[in-house]
């Protein structure tokens, strides 16, 4: 190897090594923050507050102050214009998580496009590319290293959304079976919380918290549907919004959703088992197909190899 390459694989192990550090600092700085609130990480004020932080991640941010300013600034000078308002709903469909403000991402954003384009004009020089070739690498890693915290959010919203969407036909049956007990519609809200942990019961709360601070029950509900991707949940609540504009009893409501929710949940599973064939298709053509016909035709084919050999 020459001296260049080795020079080569020199930097970018340094990158690598820079990468894992900036990493294990920032997991450190929040594993300090989540000791800090993890005595009060069941209300809801603390846990839908992302821009909180404990008085030691403060004192180490202000240690790292200077260099966030500037990623954060090269973070936000590429950001696309309309970048912000979306970001803001991904964390909301997210969750909002506590150790991941916007601010946070976009910090991110611009410390994965300084990381990722150098390592990939490291991998130019490695492999010896081009001019052309190694702008390109370069400019493939900044995109990715620019664009993954922003995936990373969609993908946890996506998945907490569809978390949602599992838990709403249960949650609501438990919401009605409770309104009709008697339970005025906020303690219903506050039992079906209690008693159901995960991302529909958080959502739940925070409504619950808000009506509780002072905001209305029906731009609680408007905000619960603005804070989803859920076509049912959002049915839900614009149902709820006019029984409560309407006068309509909301027990009525509550039973015909919860029939129509069992409906739906029963349409999608016959949905997935007709779906199931299909997808079954390419891993037997492709996997077990071959195997079998291998250990089926194999031996006919050696032996008849071997006749024709004989001769």
């Amino acid at each position: 190897m020459t001296v260049s390459g080795q020079l080569i694989l020199i930097i970018g192990a340094g990158a690598v090594f820079a990468a894992i550090a900036l990493a294990v600092l920032t997991l450190a700085s929040a594993s300090v923050a989540r000791s800090g609130v993890a005595r009060a990480l069941e209300t809801i004020d603390t846990v839908y507050a992302p821009g909180s932080a404990s008085a030691a991640e403060e004192r180490l941010g202000d240690r790292l102050r200077p260099a966030v300013a500037q990623v954060s600034a090269l973070g936000r000078l590429l950001t696309p214009k309309g970048a912000a308002a979306r970001l803001q709903r991904r964390l909301d469909h997210a969750g909002n998580p506590v150790a991941w403000p916007p601010e946070r991402v976009v910090e991110m954003q611009g410390l994965g496009l300084v990381v990722v384009a150098f390592l990939g004009g490291a991998f130019g020089f490695a492999f010896g590319f081009g001019p052309g070739g190694l702008l390109l690498s370069v400019l493939a890693g900044g995109a990715l290293g620019f664009w993954a915290p922003f995936l990373v959010v969609y993908d946890l919203g996506v998945r907490r959304q569809q978390q949602i969407r599992r838990q709403l036909p249960d949650a609501l049956d438990l919401l009605t079976l409770s309104v009709e007990a008697g339970l005025g519609f906020d303690a219903a809200l506050a039992q079906v919380a209690a008693a159901m942990p995960g991302a529909l019961a958080r959502e739940f709360a925070r409504m619950l918290h808000e009506m509780q601070m002072g905001q209305r029950r029906v731009d609680a509900l408007r905000a619960l549907a603005a804070r989803t991707t859920v076509p049912e949940l959002k049915t839900i609540t614009m149902a709820l919004v006019q029984a409560g504009e309407l006068g309509i009893p909301i027990a009525g409501v509550l039973r015909e959703q919860a029939r129509q929710m069992r409906v739906k949940r029963r349409q999608r599973a016959e949905e997935a088992a007709r779906k199931l064939p299909v997808k079954v298709i390419f891993p037997l053509v492709l996997c077990l197909f071959p195997a079998l016909f291998i250990v089926v035709i194999g031996p006919g084919i050696i032996n008849v190899m071997e006749a024709f050999g004989g001769r």
